[in-house]
């Protein structure tokens, strides 16, 4: 019970009723859009809000940025890997080219001079490829790819365009074998081109020459240029051959032990040109060819009167 005159609060604070609070807030937005829309008067409080929040805002997408920034940092990694790789490929298809356009121009300035020096030859002369070296280990030889076909003779010269490298020494129809200089069944006479000494070079194998039978004190000198003699009837004269390499002269021998390296590149190279047989060499050749047909030795028969 009550005291007299005392009455007990309410349970409940009860506000305006519901109704009543929907059309205040009904009419209030109403009036924010009218005086926003007419007056612009909301606008320093949108401004407001909008920097306010503006940090929240950078944290909000700050996960969304970094994952997609991590998946831009793994794609430009992987388009990377490939562009790495297709650049890869690329330098060595280039490289490759490059190689294989410097191998033809080093074959092209080789042709030249071999054409060069077929023009300036008195006889006639056939390019040829060296197509591989002979299976014998002890010997110096190489095939070419030009034979009885092409009018090649056993005793043939052959040279590339820095000098003598060897000689026809067989002929099939279609190839033929050429014995190298540093063959050590190979000799060739020359000449010094310094003083015209004459001499017999011969080949030592394993690239090296070694001029025979000159004595002890004579004038050579390390550097001088051998050159053929024309004196076989097989080389023309004045083809470079060999460059005096070392000389060791002992009293105790009755020759001088001269060692020579070849001017041509008797094992490098891959062109050659044969050259034809000398003038001389090719009138003998077809005057005892000729059949029966007699050389006469002696004197002239004279008449009787």
């Amino acid at each position: 019970m009550s005291a007299a005159g005392h009455v007990p609060p309410p349970f409940f604070k009860r506000g305006p009723a519901p109704l009543a609070r929907l059309f205040f807030f009904v009419a209030l937005s109403v009036l924010l859009l009218v005086a926003d829309l007419r007056f612009h008067a909301l606008e320093w409080l949108r401004m407001t809000a909008s920097t306010v929040a503006y940090p929240l805002q950078l944290a909000a997408y700050l996960p969304v940025e970094g994952a997609g920034d991590l998946g831009k940092y793994f794609s430009s990694l992987a388009t990377l890997h490939r562009e790495n790789d297709a650049l890869r490929h690329r330098q060595l298809v280039e490289a490759n080219l490059l190689l294989r356009q410097r191998y033809l121009e080093d074959e092209n300035k080789r042709l030249r001079a071999l054409l060069d020096m077929k023009e300036h030859q008195p006889v006639n002369g056939v390019i040829a490829d060296i197509q591989y070296a002979a299976r014998d280990p002890f010997s110096r030889r190489v095939v070419i790819n030009k034979g009885l076909q092409e009018g090649i003779e056993a005793g043939q010269a052959v040279i590339d365009e820095l000098g003598v490298i060897g000689q026809v020494t067989r002929v099939l129809p279609l190839t033929a074998e050429v014995t190298l200089l540093t063959d050590k069944n190979q000799m060739i006479p020359v000449e010094v081109q310094r003083n015209g000494l004459r001499a017999i070079l011969a080949g030592a194998g394993s690239n090296g020459m070694e001029l025979r039978f000159l004595a002890s004190n004579a004038e050579v000198q390390v550097g001088d240029i051998l050159v053929t003699s024309g004196l076989d009837g097989i080389y023309l004269r004045g083809l470079p051959v060999a460059r005096v390499a070392a000389i060791d002269r002992d009293s105790a021998f009755m020759f001088a032990r001269i060692r020579c390296v070849p001017l041509a590149g008797v094992e490098r190279h891959g062109q050659v040109l044969v050259l034809g047989r000398p003038p001389q060499v090719s009138k003998l050749t077809e005057e005892n060819a000729e059949p029966g047909r007699k050389k006469i030795v002696g004197a002239p028969h004279r008449k009787r009167k």
